[in-house]
């Protein structure tokens, strides 16, 4: 263990880690012996043999009733030889069941179910249900760009060969899967067109970029570059760990030709930071060209819809998180990985041989499809895993150029926390997870349509709306706060996320009949998580800088999550601090008008320079009580300071 380390802090926080694991095995004991698997959340008996405690049928469903008190084994009362086989068998049976209807059961933008043929690949039934799946290789397997995940019956389709060897369980190239025993078959495109936000609050720019005309000759400074095209064209590209959002500009006069996103296709890769990592260090280059032919596929996209060339396309301006950005231009990204989690720039930039943790390349030497005299920038980070998109967003709000105290909040599947004094500016990245974003929840959505976005408990239900008023397949994340917000002011669920119908045992809570949509306690588990991470990178930093939040002067709420989200919501289940809400400003993508900033004027980019170099990096874990705060984090409940 490295200086610095508290070792009895360390101790004694195991010590406890250890406590609350024996506890939840001590209840789950006591849970199997009171709580009969056959009996379902209506209290209602499915085993298929004789039972002492069945009773009366129930004239809804057919069933009987079962009349156990909860309070003896329940074991004890089955009419069979041995009780154990039953029960082992029903384990046996309730995974192999997991396995065959979970991607039935779950809804996902963009997948489909289909009973397949013999000989027919995932690609041909994509085609036969009209869904998209991106392909530059004629099919032949080498392009690697129509990454599928499998849903269900995997076991229809010939094993996976050579080409796919880069791709763990569970996903499959469409042109390669091949079905060899006619079956039922569920598949999701890795390329789907979830909603990108790409609103943002605009500034004033006055167009400067470093690429300019005079005459019949393009210009980037002082060097003559290429003749005159009929445009100058650049493009600001936010590069998140679930979307890509991106913007065309025309570089003399500052217009925006046309937006786009699209899902991140790197989630073969795992759905957060640290799991890409990993998958880099085994797959090398995987996905830096997964996201590179995703690009050009937009690019091309774009530049159709606005009717211009690609070949005049002169900058490329782009931002993520230290881990997105790096594998972008091919880093590598290991070192981001490990302690003290810095990017390959940062290592270089402290040992002298580079200049700062800012990029710049050949676009076609990166592998885009753009002019052969386009470069690729990207903004320096500002440290560990608060990147260059924080960076730009800082910019695209005038962060640093404004007085009192300020809180910048961009909420992802990685929430970045700045905060800043007339004094001291100081950053934080919380490792917030997918939970909020379409992962990990059983009904959970990235926002697309169908994906219910507001909710309010009225009488036994709830009323809810969902986006482009489409029937309900799931919940996104402002969807999932106003959910936990109502059942907590309700009463339906404790702050520490415990349902309480049937005495506090119940499992699951229905949001939505038909289609069925609940929300269970293991959802809420993972929701709590990924709300702690929230509030521990908030209330560690207000407590850094002695700051109230309600005396905050300034707070910007950035990303597609933030700018849907009910503020007050938020609050009430400790998702955010306690700030006033009138001072609360939402600023949509803010790392993409950032970037579009950047591009157009090219002063600005010294002056993020000069912004990163301010900021002091604070890394939660190495508070004393960070344990504490964060396992007071996991209640819903708002924030005390």
């Amino acid at each position: 263990m490295s200086e610095g380390i508290d070792r009895q802090a360390v101790e004694r926080r195991r010590a406890r880690l250890t406590r609350i694991f024996a506890e939840i095995v001590e209840h789950a004991q006591v849970q199997c012996l009171s709580r009969c698997p056959y009996r379902d959340r209506r209290d209602l008996c499915t085993a298929r043999f004789g039972c002492r405690n069945q009773g009366p049928l129930d004239s809804i469903h057919g069933l009987p009733i079962c009349q156990c008190d909860g309070q003896l084994d329940y074991r004890g009362a089955w009419e069979v030889a041995d009780p154990e086989e039953v029960l082992a068998q029903w384990r046996a049976d309730s995974q192999q069941k997991v396995v065959e209807i979970e991607s039935e059961k779950r809804a996902r933008p963009g997948a489909f179910h289909c009973d397949a043929e013999a000989g027919a690949t995932l690609f041909d039934l994509a085609d036969n249900q009209n869904v998209r799946v991106d392909s530059s290789c004629g099919r032949t397997g080498s392009c690697h760009e129509c990454v599928v995940e499998v849903l269900s019956g995997a076991e229809f389709l010939r094993d996976a060969g050579d080409a796919e060897g880069f791709l763990q369980d569970g996903f499959r190239l469409a042109c390669q899967a091949q079905v060899i025993t006619a079956g039922r078959i569920g598949v999701a495109p890795l390329r789907r067109a979830p909603r990108v936000l790409v609103e943002h609050v605009r500034g004033d720019v006055a167009p400067r970029p470093s690429v300019f005309r005079r005459g019949d000759e393009v210009f980037r400074g002082d060097e003559v570059i290429d003749k005159w095209r009929g445009r100058l064209l650049g493009i600001a590209v936010d590069v998140g760990t679930t979307t890509v959002a991106t913007e065309l500009l025309d570089l003399e006069t500052g217009g925006t030709l046309c937006r786009g996103g699209f899902e991140n296709p790197q989630r073969f890769g795992g759905s957060d930071v640290i799991s890409r990592v990993s998958y880099d260090a085994n797959h090398p280059g995987e996905l830096h060209g997964a996201i590179v032919k995703a690009l050009n596929n937009e690019i091309q996209g774009l530049c159709q819809q606005a009717d211009v060339s690609r070949h005049t396309l002169y900058e490329v301006m782009l931002v993520g998180n230290s881990t997105m950005r790096d594998l972008v231009f091919g880093l590598d990204v290991q070192t981001i990985g490990q302690r003290p989690y810095k990017s390959l720039t940062e290592h270089e930039t402290a040992a002298g041989s580079r200049g700062g943790t800012g990029l710049e390349i050949s676009a076609r030497r990166l592998g885009l499809l753009a002019s052969s005299y386009a470069r690729a920038f990207s903004p320096p980070l500002i440290a560990s895993h608060v990147g260059a998109d924080i960076a730009a967003g800082l910019v695209a709000c005038d962060f640093d150029r404004r007085t009192g105290t300020r809180v910048f909040l961009d909420i992802g599947t990685n929430t970045e926390v700045v905060i800043a004094t007339p004094e001291r500016m100081v950053a934080a990245s919380c490792p917030a997870g997918p939970a909020f974003e379409g992962g990990l929840v059983e009904f959970g959505l990235p926002a697309c349509d169908g994906a219910i976005d507001s909710l309010k408990a009225v009488g036994n239900g709830f009323q809810y709306t969902t986006l482009a008023d489409a029937e309900p397949v799931g919940i996104c994340g402002s969807g999932l706060v106003d959910l936990l917000a109502e059942l907590k002011r309700t009463a339906q669920m404790t702050p520490l996320g415990v349902f309480t119908a049937k005495g506090g045992r119940a499992r699951e809570i229905p949001v939505v009949d038909d289609p069925a949509i609940t929300l269970s306690r293991m959802d809420a588990s993972h929701l709590a998580q990924a709300k702690a991470a929230s509030f521990c990178g908030q209330f560690i930093l207000l407590r850094m800088l002695e700051m109230d939040p309600g005396d905050v002067d300034h707070i910007f709420l950035a990303g597609g999550f933030a700018d849907s989200i009910d503020i007050d919501a938020a609050i009430s289940i400790g998702f955010l601090a306690p700030y006033t809400t009138n001072r609360v400003r939402r600023i949509g993508n803010a790392a993409l008008e950032g970037a579009r900033q950047l591009i157009l004027d090219a002063d600005r980019q010294e002056r993020i320079a000069r912004l990163v170099e301010e900021i002091e990096h604070v890394e939660l874990e190495t508070a004393d009580d960070f344990f504490e705060v964060f396992t007071e984090a996991c209640q819903f409940k708002p924030m005390r300071m």
